[in-house]
């Protein structure tokens, strides 16, 4: 009999990732003192940078040298981790470890997935921290009380589905409760782009779907920060392969997400784009280069491969973005908090997200996002993460979805 997967980690995958990390960061740097070496070296660039030529000559020598030791340190850890791997054994991850290889995930996922690097996080649904495998007798040892009605939890950048629950309270655990929702929760890489894993949780739902327990009533996603993206991603990768789990959607609820971007990153490009300005600056801003596509993607709320396709994601551009719009036949519901005290004209947001980027507002009407203004909340005095057990989003969620 097929049973559900362990959620266990390698030890010995877990610390060979980790030397492998070390070991290009500090490659890494050596690359960012070589070219400032240089380019200090070079001479004044208003004269041509007359020593150029031998600056190069002299650094590159001294930095590949050290390269090629640092690589061949790398390879004998490997070597060594390998040989020890039976000793050290496996562990299931503590919340802590999970939070950690999350956050690292965010910033350098895409760079991890590229070099695989056992730390990357493999997209999954779980529950209780534990991978559900997608076979319909797996499913239904894990999932014995399984109900009609699904609700797919997708956690934001930098985050994992342990972390829906906030001081004790988990949306999705009191859902199924008050109102009888099965829940189940994505984990995934969120430092891919945020269409890559779009596609995938539309794939991963069509397996989910066809293996559930019992015959299914609905289905509703509900996304916190850029989750909300990622399942709009997902809706319109199911429309684009015409997958069988897209009509049973009936409810899509967006947490603070950043439909239309957010300042943070908006500004991490300006301050690219301004250390290019200068041959003495211009290496340092390799350590602005130093974030993940779903980061980048955050500039705008890029949701499609055309948003960001032919691009330079550390370079300034515009919105490339056209003619969006919720998915259709569905309910679709926004949240959005502010750290304002009380409701005004004028809101700042939740210190991540504008209000007008969590409702979907934008000032060309064919990038507005039409959420019914019934089906609009906002929360104040309340920060990105309150977001996760404010007693008022859930009394919301709970009207919205009964």
């Amino acid at each position: 009999m097929n049973r559900q997967s362990p959620g266990v980690r390698n030890n010995a995958d877990a610390l060979r990732g980790a030397s492998r990390l070390a070991v290009q960061a500090t490659r890494g740097v050596m690359g960012l003192v070589e070219e400032v070496h240089c380019t200090i070296a070079s001479g004044p660039s208003v004269l041509g940078r007359p020593l150029e030529r031998p600056a190069r000559a002299v650094t590159g020598w001294i930095y590949s040298t050290l390269q090629a030791a640092t690589r061949h340190v790398g390879a004998g850890l490997d070597a060594v981790l390998t040989r020890l791997s039976p000793w050290l054994g496996d562990s299931a991850p503590g919340p802590q470890r999970e939070a950690v290889v999350s956050a690292l995930n965010g910033v350098l996922g895409d760079a991890l997935e590229a070099q695989g690097n056992p730390l990357a996080i493999p997209m999954a649904f779980r529950v209780h921290g534990q991978p559900l495998c997608l076979e319909p007798e797996a499913l239904r040892d894990a999932l014995p009380e399984a109900g009609s009605r699904l609700l797919v939890l997708v956690h934001g950048s930098s985050m994992n589905d342990l972390q829906w629950n906030r001081r004790g309270h988990d949306h999705g655990a009191a859902l199924a409760r008050d109102l009888g929702y099965t829940p189940v929760y994505l984990h995934y890489n969120s430092g891919l782009h945020i269409s890559r894993n779009g596609r995938a949780l539309s794939a991963l739902l069509e397996q989910l779907v066809a293996c559930w327990p019992v015959p299914l009533e609905s289905l509703t996603l509900m996304g916190h920060s850029m989750g909300g993206l990622v399942a709009r991603s997902a809706c319109l990768a199911a429309e684009t392969e015409g997958h069988g789990w897209r009509p049973l959607l009936r409810r899509l609820v967006c947490l603070g997400s950043p439909h239309h971007g957010s300042p943070l990153e908006r500004g991490g490009s300006w301050v690219d784009v301004l250390l290019e300005l200068s041959p003495y600056s211009a290496p340092f801003a390799r350590l602005g280069r130093i974030r993940g596509a779903g980061v980048t993607d955050l500039r705008f709320g890029n949701v499609l491969d055309s948003h960001w396709e032919g691009r330079e994601r550390f370079g300034w551009g515009g919105d490339a973005r056209r003619g969006l719009m919720l998915p259709e036949g569905v309910a679709c519901y926004a949240v959005a908090a502010t750290t304002a005290k009380a409701l005004a004209d004028r809101l700042p947001g939740d210190g991540l997200v504008p209000v007008d980027s969590a409702l979907g507002r934008h000032a060309l009407p064919e990038l507005t996002l039409r959420f019914p203004e019934a089906n609009q909340c906002i929360i104040p005095g309340a920060n990105h993460l309150d977001l996760l057990d404010h007693p008022e989003v859930y009394a919301t969620l709970r009207t919205w979805l009964a």
